[in-house]
């Protein structure tokens, strides 16, 4: 059993504006933005503007409108970033790994031979998201 949304969630105040971010896309269901915590150049996060949980409560077509948006940012990151792969995590509940209790999908560029940053919690220089977004944007 699933806990209830929680509207004050990080990216729920990213949503309503009452924290910054480094947004690289945004449509009427859906907005992706730079991770600050990346565990690769060009992390980026993308969630519904409808709240949910995780894909355990979302409605079936913000998943669809989510994973769509996912999609483009995958293609935008591979160009961005000269990346041969990309990849596409999303995580349910804590025993899973979720830490923020808003669904979002993780697009990370990978490269051969070069391993993923850990998730530890340290922030990312804002100018080099700043940049990272720029570049994802025109890749858009």
């Amino acid at each position: 059993m699933t806990e209830s949304y929680d509207p004050e969630n990080i990216f729920g105040k990213i949503l309503r504006g009452e924290i910054p971010c480094h947004k690289v896309y945004e449509d009427d269901l859906t907005f992706a933005f730079m991770d600050i915590m990346p565990r690769a150049d060009g992390h980026t996060l993308v969630i519904p503007k409808n709240p949910s949980r995780n894909t355990l409560d979302a409605d079936p077509s913000d998943l669809a409108a989510v994973i769509t948006t996912a999609q483009k940012i995958s293609a935008a990151a591979m160009k961005a970033f000269d990346a041969p792969g990309i990849l596409i995590q999303q995580f349910n509940e804590q025993a899973a790994g979720q830490v923020v209790f808003h669904l979002h999908f993780h697009v990370i560029p990978r490269h051969e031979g070069i391993k993923l940053k850990p998730h530890t919690g340290e922030m990312a220089d804002q100018d080099i998201l700043k940049l990272h977004a720029e570049k994802l944007r025109t890749a858009l």
